[in-house]
């Protein structure tokens, strides 16, 4: 019999041992992930807008249809969440060394409820491709992807809109 209890025992403990493990493995996977900006829930409205065109047309028309839904909404005396997601040629819109509309980010990021997101993967092609850092300006958060940032932002019910010069 009291073998019988110690090899219980010793089975709890190891079970208990290989949960404790797992938890642990699992805080550190989620510590060690990049952090994402944080998405609001609590405005009324939410939109994403895509920008992937390296275009001042394209992003002088992004920056103003953010513009236009911040002045609409705020009008009404209702919230909204803006976020700007650049990525491929759009990139350039968030690069400080190439950026035709770099002033134009800094007044709107003065507004809370516009964010601009910049594709990683885009940055890391561009460096490889440059052979040198890609400068981003301070507005801008880096994703690691802008596609799948644009993915979730629609999960949790941003409109998506994407403007053209087209």
């Amino acid at each position: 019999m009291r073998t019988y209890f110690a090899r219980l025992h010793c089975a709890a403990i190891a079970v208990l041992l290989l949960l404790g493990t797992a938890v642990f493995s699992t805080a550190i996977a989620k510590a060690t992930q990049p952090s994402l900006p944080q998405v609001t829930n609590a405005a009324a409205h939410k939109v994403a807008i895509h920008v992937d065109d390296n275009d001042p047309k394209v992003m002088n028309l992004a920056l103003n249809n953010a513009k236009n839904v911040l002045e609409y909404y705020a009008a009404k005396k209702q919230t909204v969440a803006i976020e700007i997601v650049a990525y491929g040629p759009g990139l350039h819109m968030l690069r400080s060394d190439t950026s035709p509309v770099k002033q134009r980010v800094g007044e709107m990021s003065m507004s809370p409820q516009i964010s601009f997101a910049a594709c990683g993967n885009t940055r890391t092609n561009m460096e490889k491709q440059e052979g040198k850092d890609v400068p981003l300006l301070n507005e801008a958060r880096v994703v690691p992807s802008g596609v799948v940032r644009l993915m979730e932002l629609q999960r949790r019910g941003y409109a998506y809109i994407h403007p053209s010069g087209r």
